[in-house]
């Protein structure tokens, strides 16, 4: 698998313009004119640079896996270094929008490199892009805007703080506009829980809880393919609880219904659920429920 170190590079593999900063490329376009388009088809790559991407195809569709994704009205996608990406020449379309890349090393000495880490967003997939409103749009254009007239000016020692200041101002907006996304999208929420359980019986029915123990939050998001971080975020938006949260209380519930089977131990039911050690097991079910899991078993037999 290719990888590359500088913007130039990664650029000249996927045949765009040479940017004209060493570590900064503003694509923007404006009226009837089109984003420039890379060569047609890439195997997996991956490279040291953040980017920043809008979306607004015109003509033709974008697959995602076996789905087709509208994103005439806009869709904002990021990747993050070392991010794995790939496409072929199945599609073919014509795009408007913008798209900012910038090296790692860009935001190097700012505070703007330790708050980018910070977004979720960046480890979202495809899929999981952030749709924006027409009103939404024009204020993230309005930005890219302002960082491309910055960018084209003859570069002066104020240029990579102002830069760096709109690329702030724009992915704190991202932040703001993928909160509301996350609460109109109940539906979408609540689907995403259902298909988190449904994993989880998948996995305790098939016996691997005993053979291989709790499954990661990593695992169960690739069987709902999804990215974790989409999965994780979605939910705490959503529930108010985490993934990790939605697992332990999943694990909880199995274990009451195992605690009432007289025949079975503590360490018993624990081993059963995949806990390797059984000390954890209680400890994380009194900090759930209150009451230790004898102490539960023993209030069931009162009641």
């Amino acid at each position: 698998m290719q990888h590359f170190k500088t913007l130039s590079a990664y650029f000249n593999y996927i045949q765009l313009p040479r940017p004209e900063h060493p570590m900064l490329s503003v694509l923007y376009t404006k009226g009837e004119n089109f984003l420039p388009c890379p060569r047609e088809s890439s195997p997996p790559i991956s490279n040291d640079c953040y980017s920043i991407s809008l979306k607004k195809i015109v003509k033709g569709n974008l697959n995602y896996g076996r789905t087709k994704y509208d994103f005439t009205n806009g869709a904002l996608i990021f990747i993050a270094p070392r991010q794995i990406f790939q496409w072929d020449n199945s599609v073919v379309f014509k795009q408007k929008g913008f798209s900012i890349n910038f090296h790692e090393d860009f935001l190097k000495g700012t505070e703007l490199a330790h708050q980018i880490k910070k977004y979720g967003f960046f480890s979202y997939s495809v899929n999981e892009a952030l749709h924006l409103s027409p009103k939404e749009e024009k204020q993230i254009e309005s930005i890219v805007e302002d960082i491309e007239i910055e960018y084209q000016n003859n570069q002066d020692e104020f240029s990579k703080d102002i830069i760096i200041s709109q690329l702030s101002t724009l992915l704190k907006y991202a932040n703001r506009f993928y909160e509301r996304q996350f609460l109109n999208r109940k539906e979408l929420s609540n689907n995403l829980l259902e298909q988190f359980h449904h994993q989880l019986d998948i996995y305790f029915e098939s016996g691997q809880l005993q053979e291989k123990g709790v499954p990661s939050i990593e695992q169960i998001a690739k069987k709902m393919l999804v990215s974790q971080r989409y999965l994780s975020d979605t939910l705490k938006k959503e529930t108010g609880k985490t993934t990790t949260d939605h697992l332990q209380l999943y694990l909880i519930d199995e274990a009451k219904n195992i605690l009432l089977k007289p025949n079975k131990s503590i360490s018993e039911v624990a081993y059963e659920l995949g806990f390797e050690y059984p000390q954890y097991f209680s400890r994380l079910f009194k900090k759930k429920e209150g009451l230790s899991p004898s102490e539960y078993r023993e209030k069931y037999k009162i009641n």
